[in-house]
């Protein structure tokens, strides 16, 4: 049979897989755009009309509640339709609920143009994974996700920056406006992507040829296919405990530093950037270490993120960093958390798109996505929660000790050796 025509140009090389290259071109400009449009929209909402604490929070839950309840269901639409038109389609409809950003007057109004374009996101994402799925081959697949968490964590370096320079120069409408063109011109460069490629179905054609499982049937696929492959189950659990940790230290580093004397006020947005470099760093020490096994990455991962926090919680307890040498420690420490998160989360997904079967790679992918959205949602009130009670430093030390004593053990599950698997 012959090969298709996207196949047989990825056998050139990961960077001469044009199909690859203009996807990752999508995924960049839609990136930038994003945090350009994410830090506008804070920007107006919290100074311009000194919304209150609940009335953002508020806000970014209308982002994250449709990702945790339409997960699944978008998984099913991005296997049973054409994903490149799929993207599409979400790409054009995004571009017009962002220029609406340009003219609400009301917060209610941007609650409900954010959950619309969420509702679109959560469309878009399963789609892309398995595009990329259909287009790179397997042996081109981990160097394909690592290029794609270094083009999603740099845009999260340069992302915010550029936004505020042009919220300066030119206003928070400009922001807007450019993600909107932003959407316009990923829809764009998606016409180079081909469509799916010849003998590509749904699993129920692919598993039953003679049956067609109603929308509800296949809505549980991405969750059977998860608990098939002991890997990935396992690998998903140890993501969405990492997620949890890394939301409540996100939502609560604030607090923490207000408790640390002389800690200068530009160091959380310095704390930041260096996360976003180590996770950066992560993507390229992935690649070196090919000798160990996903779960041997995960749990290293997960041990270096327990261990920087809880570190940064000793530091407020013995009454905080003297000098610039201690500031420069507290970077390291994020950098170095930036690197654990990236040790977690990149050979998760290099796994799952290696052992998930292409005609299910929209529903497990959306299952995923339901997950760690509902991670995303319960670690800020987690952490509200566990700092109020018992004060910040006590639970950065307490919570983070423990994701690093639960990473250690789960490194080598013996359930995870399976069928003769090198998990």
């Amino acid at each position: 049979m012959k090969q298709p025509q996207a196949r047989i140009a990825a056998e050139g090389g990961l960077l001469q897989n044009k199909a690859y290259l203009a996807l990752m071109a999508s995924q960049l400009i839609s990136n930038l755009g994003d945090w350009l449009h994410i830090l506008a929209l804070l920007t107006m909402i919290g100074l311009k009309w000194e919304a209150t604490p609940w009335q953002i929070t508020a806000t970014m839950l209308c982002m994250l509640i449709p990702m945790l309840l339409g997960g699944p269901a978008a998984g099913v639409l991005a296997d049973r339709m054409e994903r490149k038109k799929l993207m599409i389609v979400a790409d054009a409809v995004r571009f017009v609920i962002v220029l609406g950003l340009v003219f609400v007057t009301h917060l209610w109004q941007v609650y409900a143009l954010l959950i619309a374009k969420s509702v679109f996101d959560v469309l878009f994402s399963p789609a892309k994974n398995g595009k990329i799925k259909e287009v790179v081959l397997p042996e081109h697949m981990e160097k394909a996700v690592s290029y794609s968490a270094i083009i999603e964590q740099g845009s999260k370096i340069i992302g915010p920056a550029l936004g505020g320079m042009l919220t300066v120069a030119f206003g928070i409408t400009s922001c807007f406006m450019i993600d909107a063109a932003s959407f316009l011109l990923s829809g764009l460069i998606l016409l180079a992507v081909p469509g799916r490629r010849a003998g590509a179905g749904s699993s129920a054609e692919v598993d039953n040829p003679g049956e067609k499982p109603g929308f509800w049937g296949e809505l549980t696929e991405g969750v059977k296919a998860i608990a098939r492959i002991p890997l990935i189950a396992f690998g998903l659990l140890m993501l969405a405990m990492a997620l949890l940790i890394l939301q409540v230290a996100d939502s609560q580093t604030v607090v923490l530093f207000r408790e640390i004397p002389g800690m200068p006020e530009d160091m959380l947005g310095w704390s930041i950037a260096l996360s976003g470099f180590g996770t950066l760093a992560a993507a390229g020490l992935n690649g070196l270490l090919r000798r160990c096994t996903p779960l041997m990455k995960m749990g290293t991962g997960g041990v270096l993120l327990g261990a920087v926090f809880a570190g940064a919680g000793y530091f407020a307890v013995s009454g905080g960093l003297l000098g610039a040498s201690g500031h420069a420690l507290m970077l390291a420490l994020y950098f170095l958390a930036g690197t654990g998160a990236g040790l977690v989360f990149i050979p998760f997904q290099v796994t799952l798109q290696q052992r998930t079967p292409e005609s299910l790679t929209g529903r497990v992918f959306g299952t995923v996505t339901s997950v760690t959205s509902a991670a995303a949602v319960a670690g800020p009130m987690f952490g509200g929660y566990i700092v109020t009670a018992f004060g910040p430093a006590p639970a950065f030390i307490s919570g983070f000790s423990q994701l690093s004593t639960r990473s250690v053990r789960n490194k080598k599950p013996p359930a995870m050796r399976v069928e003769g698997s090198r998990v």
